[in-house]
């Protein structure tokens, strides 16, 4: 049994998976805003007083994870069973800690909460998360300091990006430099909780690394420069760096004697849930686009050499297993559909059947743009004329703008994520790209991805496994309409017009 967790934006999710029957033996999940109302998020996270501020508390996700193991001993889940654990966590928020850290994780108790263990280990009570865009001042810094966004992007795999560590970290640091002199380590959501898992503070994997402006893409170690223009001693504050696949621990006795956990499990590096999602749709290697239709929509596919979107927009990662992955991120992604949903005061039967209404030429094109949009980086726009169709229209329509660099299309598209259940959502998504939509059997492919690497590293050949766990839900795959190709072609430089004049605006 293998064991793998998901710490998303909005939840915790935990799957083993029984490697020998091919099966998925347990699953589920603890919702932030449903279970932890105490923090009071909304979807997961905290607005901060500045524009584009997103914040969550680490205390938070520790706290889910207790909350899960009890849910899970509860329920009678396989823990002991469990021979090695893995997890992945929404990409680029940091944590910032003092010397109390790596105190607080050896002489864990399992007669109290981890919440009150770990309730004076943190030099900033809150983590920015990759919601965050409030640090255009230091990303522009930090692109002066190293030579421009094209030079970082060649070092690092990406452009300096404000969502990343890297710009998070300068701006705390010039933003309460008391703070920072406290902060001793500086680690990632995935790190912290596999540290918390391991009882040790343990090492960055290249997959989550790559997403912070620090790591160098190509050598795969931390980049002394990038460093050094991000605050004084960085470099000093990062942990190492690892593959994602490698053992880090054995799990720490505080799960095991207080949940069961089998006390032998042993414990991989936490990766990025998008590396991981990579996995859990059974993409290890080039030929395959997957499409995450989660709080974000992503679009990622494997590759064996990093290159980078000559735009600026995408970025490149580590596989988990080895190489690297493209993604381009769009942050206004299905919780822009729910907020459109909740100012029309309609249904989602009522979303999805305007959705499936066949589009014209003349069908109203509008930007998705609900926040301030990543890809391309664009100001938020007034909604008050969008109808459900217009707006996934033009999700998809930015998307297939800016998803050239990943090469040709391929023949099918993968899609994973919540809404990915709305046939109006995947038939948009395959009328535009005219390619067929298909969904596989989970739509927690992270928390999944994460059980596999947790069996690769422990011998398990991943084509088997790929076999097992990735195959398409039956009677799934959503066919485009050719009709819809020329529509989407003029719908299309309607929307290309539309895009360009809202940037020089």
């Amino acid at each position: 049994m293998y064991l793998g967790f998901d710490c998303s934006t909005q939840s915790l999710t935990a799957v083993i998976i029984d490697a020998e029957t091919g099966a998925i033996a347990y699953q589920t999940s603890i919702n932030f805003e449903a279970d932890l109302p105490q923090y009071q998020t909304r979807h997961g996270f905290v607005r901060g007083t500045e524009p584009d501020e997103f914040f969550s508390n680490p205390l938070m996700w520790i706290e889910a994870l207790d909350l899960l193991f009890a849910q899970m001993q509860e329920e009678g889940a396989p823990l002991s069973s469990v021979r090695v654990i893995s997890g992945a966590a929404q990409q680029h928020g940091t944590v910032y800690l003092n010397h109390n850290f790596k105190r607080a994780l050896e002489q864990l108790s399992p007669n109290i909460p981890l919440t009150e263990q770990f309730s004076d280990v943190f030099t900033r009570p809150v983590s920015p998360i990759w919601l965050d865009a409030s640090t255009h001042l230091a990303c522009g810094e930090i692109a002066h300091s190293i030579g421009g966004h094209r030079k970082a992007a060649f070092r690092t795999g990406s452009s300096v990006t404000p969502r990343f560590s890297a710009a998070q970290i300068r701006k705390h640091a010039r933003q309460f430099p008391e703070h920072w002199d406290e902060t001793e380590t500086v680690h990632l959501v995935s790190s912290f909780m596999a540290s918390i898992l391991a009882g040790k503070s343990v090492a960055i994997d290249y997959g989550d690394g790559a997403g912070m402006n620090l790591m160098h893409i190509k050598k795969l170690e931390w980049d002394k420069k990038m460093a050094a223009i991000t605050a004084d001693n960085t470099l000093d504050r990062l942990p190492k760096l690892a593959p994602t696949y490698e053992i880090c621990g054995t799990i720490s006795p505080y799960f095991s004697e207080k949940y069961g956990i089998n006390s032998n499990a042993k414990c991989t590096h936490w990766t990025g849930d998008n590396p991981a999602s990579l996995v859990g749709m059974g993409v290890v290697r080039p030929g395959t686009w997957v499409v995450s239709l989660g709080t974000s929509y992503t679009l990622f596919s494997a590759i064996t050499s990093p290159f980078p979107d000559p735009h600026g927009y995408g970025h490149i990662f580590g596989n988990p297993l080895g190489d690297y992955m493209t993604l381009s991120c769009f942050k206004n992604g299905a919780l822009s559909c729910v907020t459109l949903k909740n100012r029309l005061n309609i249904s989602w039967g009522q979303f999805e059947k305007d959705l499936l209404t066949p589009r014209t030429l003349d069908s109203q094109v509008t930007l998705p743009f609900y926040e301030t949009e990543i890809t391309p980086l664009a100001s938020a726009v007034d909604q008050s004329d969008t109808t459900p169709s217009s707006h996934v229209d033009g999700q998809f329509l930015n998307m297939r703008l800016h998803c050239q660099w990943h090469g040709e299309t391929p023949e099918t598209i993968v899609v994973t994520g919540g809404i990915s259940v709305s046939d109006g959502i995947c038939q948009t998504l395959a009328n535009v790209f005219q390619r067929p939509v298909q969904r596989l059997k989970t739509s927690s492919s992270a928390s999944l991805g994460a059980a596999m690497v947790a069996a690769f590293a422990d011998g398990i050949d991943i084509d088997s496994l790929i076999e097992d766990f990735c195959t398409p839900l039956e009677g799934s795959t959503i066919e485009p309409d050719p009709s819809m190709e020329h529509i989407y072609q003029v719908l299309g430089e309607k929307f290309t017009d539309k895009i360009y004049k809202h940037l020089m605006e």
